[in-house]
């Protein structure tokens, strides 16, 4: 996991210094280079998401100057929020991981920037930590788990839960979008509570609030049901993020 062209380590991936007049040597800078690209090709980020980062997340200078400096917003109390507490509170995540294993649940409408911040999220997470990290549409996973059945398949259901279950973040986008089906419930239980086991953090994002809006609509516990509805609480910090569906609109939040 090195660059067999680098002038420094001359392919070796150690680069050797001197300290306090003793030769020593250290992993060079391109071996963390180029295992930073190969966790960004593991994470499995879709194209369209692959422009999403932080710097690329625009929100009020104004906002953001008067949410880092105060904090508001951010009361455990007080789910609903802006889209610059929003990007306030992915930075302060990124900053406390992994003393902070807690994970994040990015609720609300269409368009108003759940999936762009969790993605942001994770690719910091890999290019200045080094953390694994991977991306799941939910409708996906459980597609790619039904596909695993069929007896002409390459793969198998074990090889495709695993990384879903070990990794040391992950992200679920879109939960609550899938059919609800007596196996779509007990494969998510399984999924979290492994994953709540074993103390990994994970990121998700829903379209799908904890209050209707109105008598036609569910809610979140409705498409996944109140068990696991809590076990998310315990799981994740919840931000409902309020804002207009700039996709909808012709605009953008991010450039």
């Amino acid at each position: 996991m090195f660059d067999e062209n680098c002038p420094i380590c001359e392919g070796t991936g150690w680069e050797r210094i001197v300290e306090d007049g003793f030769e020593k040597v250290k992993r060079c800078q391109c071996y963390y280079q180029v295992r930073r690209k190969r966790l960004l090709l593991a994470a499995r980020i879709p194209r369209r998401y692959s422009h999403c980062t932080l710097e690329q997340f625009k929100v009020s200078e104004h906002d953001y100057e008067e949410i880092a400096k105060k904090g508001k917003g951010l009361d455990p109390s007080k789910h609903q929020v802006n889209i610059a507490v929003a990007k306030f509170a992915a930075e302060n995540f990124i900053r406390q991981y992994p003393t902070r294993k807690e994970g994040i649940l990015f609720m609300g409408n269409c368009g108003v920037g759940k999936t762009h911040l969790s993605v942001a999220i994770i690719r910091e997470l890999i290019e200045k930590k080094g953390v694994p990290c991977m991306f799941y549409d939910f409708r996906d996973l459980l597609k790619e788990i039904q596909a695993s059945y069929d007896p002409q398949s390459q793969t198998s259901e074990f090889s495709v839960l695993d990384p879903v279950l070990t990794i040391d973040v992950l992200l679920l986008d879109e939960l609550g979008a899938a059919r609800v089906t007596d196996w779509m419930l007990d494969t998510l239980t399984y999924i979290l509570n492994t994953r709540y086991n074993e103390n990994l953090t994970t990121i998700i994002t829903s379209n799908w609030l904890d209050e209707k809006k109105d008598n036609n609509e569910q809610t979140l516990e409705d498409r996944i049901g109140k068990r696991l509805r809590s076990r998310l609480s315990e799981m994740c910090k919840v931000y409902e993020i309020i804002g207009p569906d700039f996709r909808r609109k012709g605009g953008r939040i991010f450039s």
